[in-house]
């Protein structure tokens, strides 16, 4: 199988080609460009799994290409562009950032499918979209946390405020306060996807703070592995990240997006690909909870009972009675979220002790 493997160097911001061998004109060729590095462990190497996924099922039928470390903005643009011309039949753009350079490049070339990961532009028909409700999950982690903690208080380093995370760090203090409603949350905002330096840096600090759990929205294994050699329990991100923290990790969100790559390539194959706009959860498989360790089997089995109760029940972590920070009814007793608020979500719920930046 022909493979084209791109490197572009966040630092400079200028794309490098490691190999570059002719596209064979009877293969699809289907291309990725990944925020971070593949080696993080977590978000983009999760999505480089589902990258291999692709190869393995399609074998000499399909072509791919990846770009990794693209950085947000006009180099994500100018990534997009170059992957356009070399031939890609399919670009998967994985990060919200992406999200206006693929409508800008989309434009420019409409016999190109191109797929946006955790975005909602669709401006134009060969633009698709894909999320995965990683608040289920999140959920699940704040009522372990909850039964975990001595303190009852837990770290939560986050990336950027953008409704997804927001999301995730709502689910998970409602999970929580699902045991213990008194439960806090601390939270430090690193402003980075991919910064094991600065992530590490704001485990310490909540450490130092006192917390006794630590989870994390950004995409290295750092936070966990801080945490690990403090002797402290937390979580790990996109990835099971269980061999960089065997005695501490608790469990781990696992993004599954294999099935969804292939599906989206095979139907470029056979001509049936269209528009759409797909936000799969635990019962679609798109959002996997690594094995349960390093806690009780009543723990564990809390998890699993929550678990079952979101995959098989249709349980949505965002069903009131749900209070908003500043004390105000967000959601009615027994009333779900519509998809619509959960996707715009720009605010607290109650009982975190943060101010949302803006």
């Amino acid at each position: 199988m022909k493979k084209l493997v791109l490197a572009l160097a966040a630092s400079t911001a200028a794309i490098a080609f490691s190999a570059a061998p002719a596209a064979a004109q009877d293969k699809t060729k289907a291309c990725w460009i990944y925020v971070g590095p593949i080696g993080d462990f977590g978000y983009s190497y999760q999505h480089h799994q589902g990258l291999l996924d692709v190869e393995e099922h399609f074998g000499d039928k399909v072509e791919t290409a990846y770009l990794e470390s693209v950085p947000e903005g006009a180099d994500a643009e100018r990534a997009l562009e170059r992957f356009a011309r070399s031939g890609c039949d399919i670009i998967f753009a994985t990060s919200f950032g992406f999200m206006d350079p693929v409508q800008k490049v989309a434009a420019k070339f409409p016999d190109i499918k191109f797929e946006h990961a955790t975005g909602f532009k669709r401006d134009h028909p060969n633009v698709a979209t894909y999320n995965s409700r990683f608040h289920e999950g999140r959920y699940v982690q704040g009522v372990i946390a909850a039964k975990m903690s001595e303190k009852g208080v837990a770290g939560y380093i986050a990336s950027f405020p953008i409704p997804e995370v927001v999301m995730g760090i709502n689910a998970f203090l409602l999970g929580a306060q699902s045991v213990n409603p008194d439960f806090q949350v601390k939270i430090v905002w690193a402003n980075t996807w991919f910064d094991a330096g600065k992530e590490a840096d704001a485990a310490k600090a909540l450490l130092d703070q006192g917390v006794d759990i630590i989870t994390q929205h950004t995409d290295s294994t750092a936070p966990l592995q801080v945490a690990a050699e403090r002797g402290i329990k937390g979580f790990g991100q996109a990835s099971d990240m269980i061999k960089f923290a065997p005695e501490t990790q608790l469990t781990s969100i696992v993004d599954d997006w294999g099935p969804y790559y292939i599906e989206r390539v095979l139907a470029v194959m056979d001509g049936t690909w269209e528009q759409i706009d797909v936000w799969g959860g635990m019962k679609d498989g798109h959002v996997v909870m690594a094995p349960y360790t390093n806690m009780p089997d009543d723990v564990k089995a809390a998890a699993e009972e929550i678990e079952a109760k979101i995959k098989d029940e249709g349980f949505n972590p965002f069903t009131g009675p749900v209070y908003k920070q500043d004390g105000t009814l967000w959601l009615e007793e027994g009333k779900v979220a519509p998809d619509g608020e959960a996707l715009s979500m720009n605010f607290y719920v109650k009982g975190i002790d943060d101010k949302l930046p803006n």
